[in-house]
């Protein structure tokens, strides 16, 4: 576990305690490495309620309610299912925030239109939506951590935003 992971974790729970938040993940390549991130931290608990590993397209729909009609627009590995997801997994916790986190970590499964490294990270919740898009240039382990990291910025920056 980075040490980096774990500062941004220690930071976004202190953030949303002085606010009453609570969040919720979603997570496709990253397989629950930021939900991992956030329980290193003492205290999670008082505001993390719950994660899905959804690397299925089934559990991305079943679990989380992306339509597949959504997925066969756009692809899992999208902007839209990437907030979808969030949506979902806020709406099936009942928490304040969702975050969310598609891509394709490698070193298979990309394509020229969706190149291994691409990811997208959505927080939902708590004012608009926000969705960031990234290209990573490391292996599986680096895209993945890179990918981790960059859902506790998005939250982070999210919720810094919020009034406490």
């Amino acid at each position: 576990m980075s040490d980096r992971l774990v500062e941004l974790a220690r930071r976004l729970q202190a953030a949303c305690l002085a606010r009453g938040l609570t969040l919720a993940t979603a997570e496709s390549c990253t397989g629950g490495l930021v939900s991992h991130a956030i329980t290193e931290v003492p205290g999670s608990s008082g505001y993390l309620v719950g994660g899905v590993v959804a690397y299925s397209d089934a559990v991305k729909r079943d679990v989380l309610g992306v339509t597949a009609t959504m997925l066969q627009a756009h692809g899992a590995v999208s902007a839209q299912v990437a907030v979808a997801m969030a949506e979902g997994v806020r709406a099936r916790l009942q928490t304040s925030l969702g975050a969310a986190v598609t891509g394709v970590a490698g070193p298979d499964g990309g394509t020229t239109a969706k190149p291994v490294g691409l990811v997208y990270v959505a927080v939902a919740g708590a004012g608009a939506p926000e969705v960031r898009r990234h290209v990573w240039p490391g292996d599986r382990a680096a895209n993945k951590t890179a990918s981790a990291e960059a859902a506790l910025e998005l939250l982070l920056a999210h919720v810094e935003g919020l009034p406490a």
